[in-house]
């Protein structure tokens, strides 16, 4: 929130710069540097909300307390709102494709911002949306969005186990960081 009020107030001083600037002989010029940078705020925003180290290490934590409570093994991705990894685990006994399958789900999340198991449904509902790009159609990529369910902060990708396992195991990672798996309008 109180990066949203810098933001707005930000947005305000460039506004009044600009008003202040429209008689004078530079109008054009300072035009211009002034809607550039209004145009770079929201690009700002976004990439100062997004999952860090401290909390990609929190959700791996969750899935792996998750994960052996049940006696599975997983690999866990986690990846920045920018779709970027932040953080990658590999539990014992999992082989590399196991680890780029979670990578995949992770990545397919983000870029899309809903789950892996909606990807499925959307799948056999809309021809050709399967092989659109970054689109995995097997459950256990979850976006992730702040707790209040606002903006989108990334997403967790879990491989190793059934597709309903993998799934259940993302979806703790995102509790265990105080974080939603669902968006709020």
């Amino acid at each position: 929130m109180r990066l949203d009020c810098g933001l707005r107030d930000a947005r305000h001083r460039c506004e009044d710069a600009l008003d202040a600037h429209l008689a004078g002989p530079h109008f054009h010029e300072m035009r211009a540097a002034h809607l550039a940078v209004l145009l770079l705020i929201p690009a700002f925003a976004e990439a100062q909300m997004s999952i860090d180290a401290k909390t990609a290490s929190k959700m791996i934590d969750g899935c792996v307390a998750h994960s052996s409570a049940k006696s599975q093994s997983h690999a866990i991705a986690v990846y920045d709102a920018g779709g970027q990894p932040v953080a990658l685990l590999r539990m014992d006994g999992n082989s590399p494709g196991v680890t780029d399958f979670a990578m995949q789900k992770a990545a397919a999340a983000a870029h899309w911002r809903f789950s892996t198991a909606q990807m499925e449904t959307s799948a056999r509902a809309t021809p050709g949306f399967g092989n659109a790009p970054r689109v995995v159609t097997v459950p256990g990529g979850v976006p992730v969005f702040s707790a209040d369910g606002v903006t989108f902060l990334g997403a967790v990708g879990v491989s190793g186990e059934a597709p309903q396992d993998d799934a259940a195991c993302a979806e703790a990672a995102v509790k265990a960081a105080g974080l939603s798996i669902s968006r709020k309008r």
